[in-house]
C-alpha cells in the first residue's frame, strides 16, 4: 500500500468512518473509497455487501480480479441499565467482538461483582454518555424501565445517529415512551427508530433468552441490507 493512501486510511480510521481499499490483482493498482462514495461508485453493491459483513474478500467485475481491503470500526454496545439482562448481554456482546459499556447511576445494580471485565460507569446519561463518543457504529440499548434514566439517553442516541437504537417495555409502554420524548423534543422519526418491543420475537423469557433475541436483532441491524432488517 502506498504512504499516501496508507495515511487516508489512518484518518478514515481514527475518525471511525469506513474506508476500502480496492486493489486490482492483476497489476496492483489501488484506489480508496470512503464510505460516503460508496453509494456512486462503480462497485458498490459489492462494496456495500462486503462493508456489511465487516469482511475484506475478493470480488470478480469487468473481468478483473479486485481484492476488497476493508477498514470498518470495531461495533460499540452501549447498555443503560445494569440489570440481569444485561449481566447475560454485555458477556454475549464481548464475544461477538462489540465493545461494551454499561451505564447506570444506581451504584447497587453498577458493580463490578455484577459486571465482571466490563467498563461501568455509574453516572447519569448526561454526564456518562457524552465522553463515550458514540457514534454511527455503535447499538445503543435502554433497559432501566425508569424515564428518568433511559428518556434522556434515548434522546443522546437519537443526536449521534446509532445504527441500532431498542429499549426494553410492551407496546403500551413504548407508546407513553414515544409521547414523553416527542414532549422533550423528539421527531417522529427519532421515535420510529426505537426497536420496542426490544429483540427479535423469539418468545423469549429468561435474561439470556432477551439478551439472545436483542443481539440477533442487533446483529441483522448491522449485517443484512436495510430492506431485509427492517
Amino acid at each position: 500500500m502506498k504512504l499516501e493512501t496508507l495515511a487516508q486510511v489512518n484518518v478514515e480510521r481514527a475518525a471511525r468512518r469506513p474506508v476500502i481499499v480496492v486493489t486490482d490483482t492483476a497489476n496492483g493498482e489501488q484506489r480508496l473509497v470512503k464510505a460516503a462514495d460508496i453509494a456512486t461508485d462503480p462497485l458498490r453493491s459489492d462494496l456495500a455487501k462486503q462493508l456489511r459483513m465487516g469482511k475484506s474478500g475478493m470480488i470478480e467485475a469487468a473481468g478483473k480480479k479486485l481484492f476488497l481491503n476493508v477498514y470498518a470500526p470495531t461495533a460499540k454496545l452501549v447498555i443503560v441499565g445494569a440489570v440481569h439482562i444485561s449481566q447475560a448481554l454485555a458477556p454475549l456482546a464481548r464475544s461477538l467482538d462489540y465493545d461494551v459499556t454499561v451505564v447506570d447511576p444506581r451504584t447497587a445494580f453498577a458493580s463490578p461483582e455484577r459486571f465482571p471485565d466490563v467498563p461501568l460507569i455509574a453516572e447519569w446519561p448526561d454526564v456518562a454518555l457524552p465522553p463515550l463518543n458514540i457514534d454511527h457504529y455503535t447499538a445503543f440499548v435502554a433497559l432501566t424501565h425508569d424515564p428518568k434514566i433511559d428518556d434522556p439517553a434515548l434522546l443522546h442516541a437519537f443526536e449521534r445517529d446509532c445504527f441500532y437504537i431498542g429499549a426494553l417495555g410492551s407496546r403500551k409502554t413504548h407508546a407513553k415512551r414515544g409521547e414523553r420524548l416527542t414532549a422533550q423534543g423528539a421527531k417522529d422519526s427519532d421515535i420510529a427508530r426505537i426497536h420496542a418491543p426490544i429483540g427479535l420475537p423469539i418468545g423469549a423469557v429468561s435474561p439470556s433468552e432477551i439478551a439472545v433475541a436483542i443481539m440477533a436483532e442487533i446483529t441483522a441491524q448491522l449485517r443484512l441490507p436495510k430492506e431485509a432488517a427492517a
